[in-house]
């Protein structure tokens, strides 16, 4: 069985990537390249997913960027 899920990619103030899957919690990974920011997050997801299963979660709708002033 193949199922989608969304990735958010950021890069912090150090350049590593940080990826997260909104629709595991605690979903999330980082690296220093992309590629083995990919690798990561696909076994982050395997091993989020199975502890997931059989547990009721919240359906993703959307990432959204808000602006306030601080």
């Amino acid at each position: 069985m193949t199922k989608e899920f969304n990735v958010v990619i950021e890069r912090d103030s150090e350049g590593y990537y940080v990826a997260s899957v909104p629709e595991l919690r605690g979903c999330h990974t980082q690296a220093r390249s992309l590629d083995v920011l990919m690798e990561r997050i696909r076994e982050a997801v395997e091993l989020c997913f199975e502890m997931e299963q059989g547990m009721d979660g919240n359906e993703f709708i959307g990432v959204q960027k808000i602006a306030v002033e601080v």
